[in-house]
Order: C-alpha cells, then sequence, then structure tokens
C-alpha cells in the first residue's frame, strides 16, 4: 500500500524528467475555493460599506463623513448629510480604545479640523461662527456653547488642537497618547532627541541607501566566494572548532588542577564556609573538564568517520556555485518572493481594517454611541481570515521553493548543459503553475496545521504572563518549542518532497515517502551538510552585517554633521541581515536539491552503460578517487557505487 492509500508499489524506479503529470489536484481544488472565500470576505467587507467607513470615517451616529447617509432606526442623529464635512473629530481623543475597536470617545464629522488651539468655549464658538466647522454635539446650537449644560460631554476637552491625518483630526499634543504608548512617549517626549534622531536619519539617507546597496552587493560576492574557496573555508571553521574545543578542555583541567592544587594546601584547618564554596567549585570544575573531554573526543571521531562526508559537502557548495553561473535569475528570487508576500499582507490587512468597520450599527448601551459589529456566524471571517494570512503566505514560500527545485532538477538531470532551457527559472514556474500547485497547496496546508496552534498557544501564554504558576508555564513553554521543532522537520521534509515531485512527477505524499527514505538512508551526510553548510552560511550572513556595519561607522564618521548614528546603523544592519538571509537561504535551497539529486543518481547509477550517472565532473572525480583507494583499479570492487565509496 503506497502513501496515503495510493497504490504505487514500494519500490519504484526514478525517472527523472521523463514524464509530467498534473499532481494533488483535489488539493488545488480545495485551495482554490479557500481563495475564493477569502475573495468573498473581502468582497463582502467592501460591499457593507466597511471601505468607505474606514477610508472616511464615521461619527458616533452612525454617518459616514463625506457622503449623505441613511437613517439608522432607534438613532436619532443618523441620516445627515455629511457631504462638506469630511474629517472626524474626537472630543476626547485620549478615551478612545484602540485595542478593542470601540469609540469611548464621542466623534463628530466636521467641515475643518481646530488647527489653532482654542483653550475656551467661546474659542470654539468663534471657531466654528468663522469656519462653519461645529465642534459640539449635532444637537447643540452654536450659540450655547459657553452657556449649555451638558458642553462637558458634548463639547470638546479643552484645549483642542489637532491636524488632518487621514481624514482624523490628530491632536498635536503627544502626551494625549500617553495610556496607549507609555514607553514609546517616554522616549519620544523628549523632543530635542527625537528631532536629533530624525535629523540623523534624514541627514544620511544617502548612507544609508549607499551601505543597502552595499549589502546586496557583498552578499552576491559571497555566494561566488563560496564556490571557489569553500575548500579552505570549512576546513578553516573545522579546525577552529577543533583547535577551541581542545583548547577549551585543557583550561577547564588546568583551572581544575589550580584550584584542587590551592584546596589541598588548605586541609588540616578548621572548615569555613570559604572552603566549603572552593569545594563546590572544585568539583564543578571536574564536571564541567569530564564533559568537555567527552565532547572533545566524541568530535574528533566524529570528524575522523565523516571526513569525507565534510569533503561531500564542500563539492556540493562549489557545484551550487556552478548552478548560480548556469542559472542566474536564481538570484532574484527572494526580490520576487519578497514583493510576492509584501502584496499579498497588504491587502490583507486592508482586507481586515475593512472587517473591523463591516456589519450592522449598534448603539451601545454605556454611552449610546454607534458602532458597526459582525454578529452571529459572520464574527468567524476573521479566522477565516487569519488562516488564509498562514497558508496562503507558506504556499508563496513554498512556490519558491518549488521554483528553485524545478530548476536545479533540470540543471543536474541535464546530461548536455548545452541544451539547457534558454530560461530554466522561467521554465520551472510555468512547470509548477501547469502540474504541482495542489502538490505546494498540500505542503503549505501542513505547515499550517502545526504554525496555528503554535501561535495561539504563544498568544495564550503572552496573555498569561505573570498570572500562570510556573508549572503551567513550563508546560506551555515546552509545547510551544515541540510544535517550532516540528514545523522546522516538516518544512525540511516538504522543501525535499518538492525536490522529489520536480524530479518524477509524483504527488505529496508519494514525494515525501520517497525522500524520507533517501534521508533516512544518507541520515550521517545530512547531519554533515545541514550542520556544517548551515553554520558556514550563518558565518556568512554575520560577515556581511560587520562588514555592512564596519563601512557604516567609517562613512558616518568622516560626516561629523550626524550626531545621532544609532537608528542608522540599526537600519542598516537590520536590512544588511535580511538581504544576506535572502541570497544565502537561496543557496541553502540548492545545496540542499543538488545533495537529495546526487543520492537519487549514485542510488539508481552506477557509471555503467545505460546507468551513467548525471553528476557533476567534481563530484565523479571524488568517487573514483575513492574507488582508488579503497578497492585499486580494476579489482572486483573497481564497480563500486560512489554513494558507496563517501560513506
Amino acid at each position: 500500500m503506497g502513501c496515503c492509500g495510493s497504490s504505487e508499489q514500494k519500490q519504484r524506479e526514478w525517472k527523472p524528467l521523463e514524464d509530467r503529470s498534473c499532481t494533488d489536484i483535489p488539493w488545488l481544488i480545495i485551495f482554490a475555493l479557500f481563495c475564493i472565500g477569502m475573495a468573498c470576505i473581502a468582497g463582502f467587507s467592501i460591499s457593507t460599506g466597511a471601505a468607505s467607513r474606514l477610508i472616511s470615517g464615521y461619527d458616533s451616529y452612525g454617518n459616514t463623513c463625506g457622503q449623505k447617509n441613511s437613517k439608522i432606526e432607534g438613532v436619532e442623529l443618523s441620516g445627515r448629510d455629511q457631504t462638506d464635512n469630511k474629517y472626524v473629530f474626537f472630543l476626547d481623543p485620549c478615551n478612545i480604545d484602540i485595542l478593542n475597536r470601540k469609540i469611548k470617545s464621542m466623534a463628530l464629522c466636521v467641515s475643518r479640523c481646530p488647527d489653532i488651539e482654542l483653550k475656551t468655549y467661546t474659542d470654539v464658538k468663534k471657531f466654528a461662527l468663522q469656519n462653519g466647522s461645529e465642534l459640539c454635539s449635532y444637537d447643540i446650537p452654536v450659540s450655547k456653547y459657553p452657556s449649555h449644560g451638558e458642553r462637558s460631554k458634548k463639547c470638546p476637552k479643552l484645549p483642542v488642537n489637532s491636524l488632518p491625518v487621514f481624514h482624523r483630526c490628530t491632536p498635536v499634543d503627544i502626551s494625549c497618547y500617553a495610556q496607549f504608548a507609555e514607553a514609546f512617549v517616554t522616549f519620544v517626549s523628549d523632543n530635542s532627541m527625537l528631532h536629533r534622531v530624525i535629523a540623523g536619519v534624514m541627514a544620511s539617507k544617502e548612507i544609508i541607501m549607499g551601505l543597502c546597496v552595499l549589502a546586496l552587493v557583498l552578499s552576491i560576492i559571497l555566494m561566488v566566494v563560496i564556490r571557489y574557496i569553500s575548500v579552505v573555508l570549512v576546513w578553516i571553521l573545522t579546525a577552529l572548532v577543533v583547535l577551541g574545543s581542545i583548547g577549551g578542555t585543557g583550561v577547564l583541567w588546568w583551572l581544575y588542577v589550580d584550584h584542587r592544587t590551592n584546596l589541598t594546601d588548605q586541609t588540616g584547618t578548621s572548615p569555613t564556609p570559604q572552603q566549603q564554596v572552593a569545594t563546590d567549585n572544585v568539583q564543578a570544575l571536574l564536571v564541567y573538564a569530564i564533559f568537555a573531554t567527552v565532547f572533545t573526543v566524541i568530535l574528533l571521531l566524529l570528524l575522523f568517520f565523516m571526513r569525507k562526508r565534510v569533503a561531500l559537502t564542500i563539492t556540493l557548495f562549489h557545484v551550487a556555485g556552478k548552478v548560480f553561473t548556469h542559472l542566474p535569475l536564481l538570484a532574484l528570487q527572494p526580490f520576487w518572493t519578497f514583493l510576492s508576500l509584501m502584496l499579498f499582507w497588504v491587502s490583507w490587512l486592508g482586507v481586515l481594517l475593512f472587517l473591523g468597520t463591516a456589519g450592522s450599527p449598534v448603539q451601545s448601551e454605556e454611552a449610546g454611541l454607534v458602532e458597526y459589529r459582525i454578529s452571529g456566524p459572520l464574527q468567524y471571517m476573521v479566522w477565516y481570515h487569519a488562516v488564509g494570512l498562514i497558508w496562503i503566505s507558506q504556499f508563496i514560500l513554498a512556490c519558491q521553493q518549488m521554483t528553485v527545485a524545478g530548476a536545479v532538477v533540470t540543471y543536474y538531470f541535464t546530461r548536455n548543459k548545452s541544451e539547457l532551457p534558454m530560461t530554466p527559472i522561467v521554465s520551472s514556474m510555468l512547470c509548477l503553475t501547469r502540474y504541482h500547485l495542489g502538490t505546494v497547496a498540500k505542503g503549505s496546508f501542513i505547515i499550517t496545521l502545526v504554525e496555528i496552534p503554535r501561535l495561539i498557544l504563544t498568544y495564550i501564554h503572552n496573555q498569561l504572563k505573570g498570572k500562570e504558576n510556573a508549572c503551567a508555564r513550563c508546560m506551555l513553554k515546552s509545547c510551544i518549542c515541540c510544535l517550532w521543532c516540528l514545523k522546522k522537520c516538516l518544512m525540511y521534509l516538504n522543501q525535499n518532497a518538492y525536490t522529489a515531485t520536480a524530479i518524477n512527477s509524483t504527488s505529496f505524499c508519494t514525494s515525501a515517502r520517497d525522500a524520507f527514505v533517501i534521508l533516512v538512508e544518507n541520515a550521517l551526510r545530512v547531519a554533515t551538510i545541514n550542520t556544517v553548510g548551515d553554520f558556514v552560511l550563518f558565518l556568512g550572513k554575520v560577515l556581511i552585517v560587520s562588514c555592512t556595519a564596519f563601512v557604516g561607522v567609517l562613512s558616518l564618521n568622516y560626516q561629523r554633521d550626524y550626531t545621532v548614528w544609532v537608528l542608522p546603523l540599526l537600519i542598516v544592519c537590520l536590512f544588511s541581515w535580511l538581504v544576506a538571509h535572502c541570497f544565502l537561504s537561496v543557496f541553502e535551497i540548492v545545496v540542499d536539491v543538488l545533495f537529495l539529486c546526487f543520492a537519487v543518481d549514485t542510488k539508481h547509477n552506477d557509471g555503467s552503460p545505460g546507468r551513467e550517472f548525471y553528476m557533476d565532473k567534481s563530484l565523479m572525480v571524488r568517487g573514483r578517487e575513492a574507488r582508488l583507494n579503497g578497492r585499486g583499479v580494476g579489482g572486483p570492487g573497481a564497480q563500486l557505487s560512489t554513494l558507496e565509496c563517501l560513506v
């Protein structure tokens, strides 16, 4: 019985790129229906007037500013013509519960925001008479502003001064927002500090842009450097790790002997608390030294027995550099993925904001103000929308992995590289769109199933911070950590499943099973490649950030006019890390795809006529060297496969 009930045989012959067929069509249909549901939610929020209410704003009586309105049953001041009143004005802007989307302050539609400071109700009256902008409730005549008995509830809180921002009258006094962002106000309340920081960023914007371009160039250069000096780079890092382990172990034993000698010299005297502490320290140093010794011995043994697998990692890095030489458009994949994610996230956030002002008007019992709420089954649209954020984001990322995998697989299993498609990346994208969108949808849904409970538990943990007991806190953190590890393992398996699909055009379950079997058969190689490779790429990211930051310090030091360096440097370091991560993550995907192709190639081919290897010459040379050193030329083991020789 095959995976997920398929009837495919357990032993199946791999036929790279020989046949193409659509995979996981039911999941493509499910994903398409889900996307239609997301579109329906967006259409609902727009059709209910949420878009206009969000953009133009509405008052506390349900009237949308800047347009004519219909009467709301039970609300006396609703249904007003607010065509000339295009701005929302809050009587008490400090009394708005933004987190719960509840209007605690009365809001009015006005024709002009009070852009001058109004200190008395007489000033409010003069402003209304001069500009036609009534800042008190609609049922209070302008002439009675100074003397009306309910002016404290239905007129603005004094003093009044605001500026129009997105059709809202935003108060000028920043301290008004203290209850919402006390930590932020603590920083920005010092206007001189805020002005210096902003001035520093604006004055150094050319340097920031130049350093961002430098990070981009360094990322490309590093990918080229890794190809040509991968041997030296990996062995230098390995030597540093070994020397560090041996040196650390030696220092621990030296400290143990030194402390033990000092403790022995003090024997014979009456024990003191200081001597007891010294005894505990000696015992702790002994434990640490033994642990470090065991770790160093295991590390040396692993490096000795896995030295050829480290050599395989180096060769794969070298071949990955060749792949980028033949497929330069691979370097543009992070840009397309980032652009797609940004477009989706912006549209998703817009629909979420629309949902916040959609629904039917409801008059609150506390203050009698009108709010728009979604009631009944429609309130679950927000949850549906949240699931869509995770699933579609994972789908976009999976499309990048599948596109890269398809291009690398085409490169690897094409014997004559001159016969490659003119644009393998475009061909891979077309193949993905034509045959394998269902596979990508299924793989991304599996990640979504793990991500949703992890996010829920993280939210619960943050909400209960300081309230739950130590046991509950430990259990929550353990569950979150386990789900995170499960997500990482599934993402790695998914990536290899996409590679198997790109090779043989099989469904997700079949591809995941085949990839899992290959990975288990090569578990030590997988561990070596992921450990050594990830460490090298991590150091590459650190190198790019460090070089960019160093050049930034020199540039800012050269321009002595910039007094605040912290924020510009933070912006540059963050951007350089993101750029390096995007480029090197694609490089990492290429290495993983090459390894799976190499494992499949060596498992099903032996170099004999009719079963020739597809691999690069550098990999074949390493295999021949292993055969020569292991069994001799022309001996009984001369036909030993490359995979066995690299064990």
